[in-house]
């Protein structure tokens, strides 16, 4: 593995530097925790629940977070962490490592492709680094700071569709019943006013396709800051614009994420049916 430096309490966001070595960081070891899971995938995965019965971690889950944090650890032993799996430190350094070990469980439990390996790194709470890798489709999507996304090296940008009734939107269900419900009710109250609507599973990769144009748009209640944070940066790097109702921010009453030129007419259609509410 490369060498880190750390430059203890003075990180900031604004260091290029520092937002190199954390990106080259970030993809090392987002590639190599997405190259375990596939390589080591057991036939017979152990499954527990967490919030609800449909809401599962599998034992790869908790070995993923494991492996980003130690390797991150092991570079940088002063930052500190929050992964969906217990990760949880402070650090000392100003950098936090915001950790998504499966995003998209159901989908790696049924041997569905699209799941992902979500990192992203904050400097004083700002999102500077995010790194997605989609193992199954062979890609690996990035962005830092300042500095636009990519895919597999290659610049990236959100779609400039601007005509609502020709817009391909993605969206997300909760794992509560109760709240699928209330989800769905939107969706059948929109999708006659757009062309078509898609669920992936996987809000950091929902995210990634706004971000390269495949969808040109995304919305869904309920995400975390794990879910959000690699895949936020991703399409505002872009040129695509991440953000709640009525230009609150985004986070888990609504994250609302499209193409600049969409965005306000999507917008429009989805404020009056409040998929902000459970």
């Amino acid at each position: 593995m490369p060498e880190w430096t750390d430059v203890g309490l003075t990180a900031r966001p604004d260091d290029d530097v520092l937002l190199d070595e954390l990106t080259a960081l970030a993809a090392d070891v987002a590639s190599r925790t997405g190259r375990m899971l596939m390589e080591e995938r057991p036939r017979d995965l152990e499954v527990d629940t967490k919030s609800t019965p449909t809401d599962v971690v599998t034992v790869m889950d908790k070995r993923a977070e494991r492996l980003l944090v130690e390797r991150i650890g092991a570079a940088r032993p002063y930052d500190g962490f929050l992964g969906e799996e217990g990760a949880s430190s402070p650090g000392s350094s100003g950098v936090t490592w915001v950790l998504d070990p499966i995003d998209g469980t159901v989908n790696y439990l049924y041997d569905l492709p699209g799941w992902g390996v979500s990192v992203a790194a904050e400097i004083d709470g700002e999102v500077v680094v995010g790194v997605v890798e989609v193992p199954t489709f062979r890609e690996t999507f990035a962005a830092t700071r300042g500095h636009g996304a990519t895919r597999n090296g290659t610049v990236i940008g959100v779609s400039r569709c601007s005509d609502l009734p020709q817009a391909l939107v993605a969206t997300g269900f909760s794992y509560d019943a109760h709240e699928r419900e209330a989800q769905a009710r939107v969706v059948s109250a929109m999708i006659g006013s757009v062309r078509d609507i898609r669920r992936f599973g996987a809000a950091s990769v929902d995210l990634c396709e706004v971000a390269c144009g495949r969808v040109d748009g995304y919305f869904e209640r309920g995400l975390h800051p794990w879910d959000l944070a690699a895949g936020g940066l991703i399409v505002t790097e872009g040129g695509g614009r991440v953000e709640g109702l009525h230009g609150a921010p985004a986070g888990e009453s609504l994250v609302l994420a499209a193409g600049a030129a969409i965005f306000a007419a999507l917008h429009d259609l989805l404020a009056p049916m409040r998929p902000d509410l459970p």
